[in-house]
């Protein structure tokens, strides 16, 4: 057994060999024991979450630092090429809203990616817990919207692979110390599915963008975008865009922030959110566009026309559609490549 201080530090010339997409990557490959030892074998009571992809621990390796390790299932579909490749594109991206990768591990089977360990846990967890949402200040929230539209942005135009995410999500997005984002999990599509990507696979920016948009609007409400499947809402986006029609904006806002004096911020943030769910993903904005609408307060915003998923008969179909779409993912590639020009890049099927 070797001891867990030697961690092999590995330029990994096998990159050569892997699609030629990316070269000379350096990334630490950690040996079995090593990672066995940091989770205390992969306990329960080291498991931070479970995901379509398999489970995620907390480990400590011998020099105190603390990881998030992710073991992949053995059933995920993903062969070693593909998980070499997966690695090494992660490891190209650099930014502080996106999860740091440190290293992974293939071996005995196994296929582990160790990330920074984030103490905050998820969005999600903060943001729909009762218990904890309080925590989550107009100040923090916009922090979070703010940081996560950056990350995006680097991921859409800044990064050398221009990668689109296809499962942006408040599970998705990790909270560090100081409650700044980091998204996390370029994994299969089971989020926040644009309309065009669900009934066609049709799959661009647009996409994404959609999926922050709806994440906007949760922010803002406090509410998960499936809270108001009633007879009178279909579901989040209907109520919002109801709401703001009629000139009542107030009521989409989480009452934690009603007593808030950024009223006119969370309104215009709330404007940007349904900008970004428009049915039509040539109408929706880019994410540079998004950033420049979050941070002038004098731009001028567009009207947003309808959002998605507000019909019935459309709701059934993209129901019907989104299962089979989450069906269809297992196994997939869980990474794309973005069009400089934005064509929608379309899979033999949808995810």
């Amino acid at each position: 057994m070797k001891k867990p201080k030697e961690a092999i530090q590995n330029s990994f010339a096998e990159a050569d060999q892997l699609d030629g997409e990316i070269k000379h990557s350096e990334i630490i490959q950690f040996d079995f024991d090593t990672i066995k030892l940091a989770t205390n074998n992969f306990s329960d009571s080291n498991k931070l979450g479970q995901g379509g992809f398999g489970a995620v621990y907390k480990g400590e390796l011998y020099n105190g630092e603390e990881v998030a390790v992710k073991r992949l299932s053995q059933d995920s579909g993903q062969g070693d090429r593909e998980f070499k490749n997966e690695v090494m594109l992660v490891a190209k991206l650099q930014h502080r809203n996106l999860v740091r990768l440190l290293g992974f591990c293939l071996e005995r089977g196994e296929r582990l990616v160790v990330y920074e360990y984030l103490p905050n846990k998820s969005l999600d967890f903060l943001l729909f817990d009762s218990g904890h949402s309080a925590h989550l200040n107009w100040a923090t929230r916009h922090q979070i919207i703010v940081g996560v539209a950056r990350g995006l942005l680097y991921l859409h135009e800044d990064s050398r692979l221009r990668v689109i995410h296809r499962d942006l999500k408040a599970s998705n997005i990790l909270l560090d110390g100081q409650l700044n984002p980091k998204i996390s999990d370029f994994g299969m599509a089971s989020g926040y599915m644009a309309p065009e990507y669900v009934i066609h696979g049709q799959c661009s920016m647009k996409s994404d963008v959609y999926s922050f948009g709806v994440l906007v609007l949760e922010i803002i409400s406090g509410k998960k975008n499936n809270s108001f499947f009633n007879e009178n809402f279909y579901g989040l986006l209907e109520f919002a865009w109801q709401n703001w029609r009629q000139g009542n904006g107030s009521n989409i806002i989480d009452p934690l922030l009603i007593n808030d004096d950024s009223g006119n911020e969370i309104m215009r943030c709330i404007h940007v959110g349904l900008l970004c769910v428009q049915e039509n993903a040539v109408d929706r904005p880019t994410m540079a566009s998004v950033g420049v609408m979050l941070s002038s307060h004098s731009l001028s915003l567009p009207v947003p026309s309808k959002p998605a998923f507000l019909m019935n008969s459309t709701s059934s179909i993209l129901k019907d559609s989104s299962s089979e779409a989450t069906r269809s993912s297992e196994g997939r590639r869980n990474y794309v490549q973005a069009s400089r020009n934005e064509v929608p890049i379309t899979d033999q099927s949808p995810r």
